[in-house]
């Protein structure tokens, strides 16, 4: 059995991270042509079936291996570029031109795989899923706004990127030039409550309130403070609830996903109780990207292969959300590993 000194994050190493649910592609860009993504050392490929529904199956045909994803949907299933092989959205081989009207083998048949739309995103999941889907309840609530922020691929892991969300040490260096107190550099205390998925976590932190950020929050101080009820979910999504003095929620929901070891698609999406006339979305968008690219410059510096070994690297209080992570990690990889 392993034991948390020897193990790492490299999660494609790791079948038990096959089991989670990770937003892999924003629902608007599928459409009437498939799509590669690659999950987890896996290439995939989505498309929309006869009832507009996402099918999602191993980018391989089972037949010579071509990339299912350069073919085309043809009456709601995929067609193999190279040969014609017709796959329906559970992987089943329906249509082979070259046998006529001779009957299909069974095993001719892709893998395929649990897929949900969700929050404007298509989540997949490559294994029996071990939790849920992370509950967003604001983002289908009314009164609530949808902002979809950005999607893109940073080279770092999603442990790194999640340590980060939660860390209040970091925010006066990093962040300067956004939002953070130079002056104030002491991190803000915080209360952390574990959960079997995860940790809600709670901190007011004292930030700046740049030009554009008044006009985001209808606020003309030049600093403010932040009222964090934060919530991150195993393995790698974190949801960063901040409400301001003044009742503005602005939540920012993160998603690593893990395409492969050392990088990870990153998707966030933002959820406000506003309106566009109290402030565009454009700026909104543009603060939090200034913010999150501060986050990248550093973040891809750093050992994507994680150690979970709390000896591995050097520690200090304001860690304990990280600390709490790597134990929840490692317990997973533990209990889901074989002698």
């Amino acid at each position: 059995m392993k034991t948390i000194q020897f193990i790492t994050m490299r999660v494609t190493e790791h079948p038990v991270f096959q089991n989670f649910w990770y937003p892999v592609l924003p629902a608007v860009d599928l459409q009437d042509e498939p799509v590669a993504f690659e999950l987890l050392g896996q290439r995939l490929v989505l498309w929309r079936d006869g009832t507009g529904q996402v099918a999602v199956m191993r980018d391989r045909c089972c037949h010579r291996t071509a990339q299912l994803s350069r073919g085309k949907v043809v009456d709601g299933n995929l067609r193999c570029p190279y040969h014609g092989w017709q796959f329906n959205a559970k992987g089943i081989c329906v249509q082979v031109p070259q046998l006529a009207d001779m009957p299909i083998p069974a095993s001719y048949r892709v893998s395929a795989y649990p897929s949900a739309e969700r929050y404007g995103y298509l989540w997949v999941c490559l294994g029996e899923p071990i939790a849920p889907l992370p509950e967003i309840p604001e983002a289908e609530q009314p009164g609530f706004r949808v902002i979809p922020e950005f999607y893109e691929m940073w080279h770092c892991s999603g442990l790194r990127l999640m340590e980060n969300s939660f860390d209040n040490a970091h925010l006066s260096f990093v962040h300067a030039a956004t939002f953070g107190l130079q002056q104030e550099p002491a991190p803000a205390d915080s209360e952390i409550t574990e959960l079997a998925d995860g940790f809600q976590f709670q901190s007011v932190v004292p930030v700046a309130n740049s030009p554009l950020q008044q006009q985001n929050l209808g606020m003309t101080s030049d600093r403010t403070h932040r009222i964090l009820n934060s919530r991150w979910f195993l393995p790698f999504t974190r949801k960063l609830h901040i409400t301001y003095p003044n009742g503005l929620i602005h939540i920012i929901v993160t998603a690593a996903t893990p395409i492969h070891d050392s990088s990870s698609q990153i998707v966030q999406f933002c959820i406000r109780n506003d309106q566009e006339s109290d402030a565009k979305a454009a700026d909104i968008i543009a603060f939090d990207r200034a913010v999150t690219l501060e986050d990248r410059a550093i973040l891809e510096t750093t050992d994507w292969d994680t150690p979970l070994a709390l000896d591995a690297e050097q520690h200090m209080p304001s860690d304990k959300p990280g600390i709490i992570m790597r134990h929840k990690l490692a317990a997973l990889i533990r209990q889901h590993s074989h002698s």
